[in-house]
């Protein structure tokens, strides 16, 4: 079995120099959440307030220093008491065993030969971390009086993880000591790595979810320390923000949806073993069995002894994948790029093809994407490109006539262009739209690659 867990604590002069940290930290978290809840940033000034939020931040971490919860040894050291613990709460543990891989880290290995779709893996539903299994634990009480845990699944359950993770004696402790000590989402980032994602499509999400994150933990850090039953919770003494951040990083990793044990609904929940599985291209294989109650996954492909057995993730792209995981997939067939797109209402012909746009549902504005693999653009961005780019004459033969119905019809289909001149256009102007986005960039994919390295 695993060694137990220990908890460091700072040291303090007497108990005068502890209650002056104590306020002092409650005085900065009352800070960060004030700031944190202030209306959405003007444009421009997003760099700006993240960066006083980080300030904020770095400050309580400061003052934190020692106090999270951690365990003897490292991650590697607990795999053999993670299989063991679930051959004995009766998933498959034959066939495959925990290895470290030099790209990916930690994952699974092929310890004899598995077929593609043959089934290697389950996991029985007392093994799963979920949102009733956090109901029905020591955070069921605060869980029933708060609407935020009540909404979001995902916050609750990083809390289950953060209070199991300091109760010495919790269930999934086999489960929790060999996950990651820390990750690479973009809350682990340093303040310079951030600065070049800047001009990114991913920088807003990035901003956001610092903030969000940073909101989430001021106000469950003032919670805790005042809600009445937040005394019974094994966090109380120790609820740092780098316990948060790792508690909501292990979550964004690693979640996934199984149904209720009656099936009639859907939960969040974390499934040991199977989250050690790394991502490639391919189809989903993972699914529930409501007979057996478990968790399911079949092989994506053969697989021989030795082998990393890969799962695929979804269809994501690699901004995604970076913000969400903490990882980018090179070979990403899913890979793509937003691109916001909408018909002027100063053009003179904008009424025509708002209502040819509306007879084929397609907004005159959205948000659209161009993908690395074939066909780069979809049917709804083919169809709303060639009204974007009609003459009046062709909106026209849209709007009336016997066979206008049709035409609408086809607008996204690629064998039915609506005249030579308007695919030469459309395919131009997404072109030039496309070097825009690339010269948005403030570096190149080389100075990308060597910053990197």
């Amino acid at each position: 079995m695993g060694k137990k867990s220990r908890v460091k604590t700072q040291k303090s002069g007497g108990g005068a120099t502890s209650a002056i940290s104590t306020k002092e930290i409650m005085n900065l978290i009352t800070e960060l959440l004030q700031k944190c809840s202030n209306p959405s940033t003007a444009p421009g000034k997003e760099w700006e307030e993240y960066v006083q939020i980080r300030g904020l931040v770095e400050k309580i971490r400061k003052k934190q220093k020692g106090l999270s919860v951690v365990f003897d040894g490292n991650r590697e050291d607990h795999f053999a008491e993670l299989m063991e613990w679930g051959a004995d709460c009766g998933a498959s543990t034959e066939g495959f065993e925990v290895t470290y891989f030099s790209e990916e880290g930690y994952g699974l290995k092929a310890t004899k030969d598995i077929k593609a779709e043959e089934l290697f893996l389950w996991i029985p539903r007392k093994m799963l971390m979920t949102v009733e299994s956090a109901k029905n634990s020591i955070l069921g009480l605060i869980y029933a009086q708060d609407r935020i845990l009540q909404a979001m699944g995902n916050i609750t359950l990083a809390f289950h993880l953060l209070c199991e993770r300091s109760t010495p004696n919790s269930f999934w402790l086999p489960y929790i000591k060999t996950l990651p000590a820390e990750y690479h989402t973009p809350l682990y980032f340093e303040e310079e790595e951030v600065h070049y994602l800047q001009s990114t499509q991913a920088i807003h999400d990035v901003f956001s979810q610092y903030k969000n994150t940073a909101r989430q933990y001021a106000y469950f850090y003032k919670l805790i320390q005042t809600h009445p039953n937040a005394s019974k919770l094994p966090l109380k003494e120790s609820f740092t923000f780098d316990d948060y951040r790792w508690a909501v990083s292990s979550v964004m990793t690693r979640q996934n949806q199984i149904p209720t044990e009656d099936g009639s609904r859907v939960t969040l929940a974390l499934i040991p073993l199977w989250d050690m599985c790394n991502h490639t291209n391919g189809l989903i294989t993972t699914g529930y069995n409501l007979e057996d109650d478990r968790c399911e996954c079949v092989a994506l492909q053969d697989y021989k002894e030795g082998d990393q057995i890969y799962i695929f993730y979804g269809t994501r792209s690699n901004a995604e994948f970076v913000i969400h995981n903490g990882f980018f997939f090179n070979n990403n067939s899913h890979d793509r790029v937003k691109i916001k797109l909408g018909v002027s209402k100063s053009d003179r012909l904008y009424a025509m093809k708002a209502e040819v746009l509306a007879r084929a549902g397609i907004p005159t504005s959205s948000v659209f994407a161009l993908h690395c693999s074939e066909p780069p653009i979809s049917a709804q961005l083919l169809a709303f490109l060639r009204v974007f780019c009609m003459t009046e004459d062709e909106l026209k033969e849209h709007l009336v006539g016997e066979h206008a119905i049709d035409k609408i019809f086809t607008l996204g289909n690629s064998e039915f262009p609506v005249s030579w001149d308007n695919e030469i256009k459309l395919w131009t102007f997404l072109e030039t739209r496309a070097a825009l986005l690339l010269k948005s960039y403030k570096t190149t994919s080389e100075v990308s690659l060597l910053l990197k390295l």
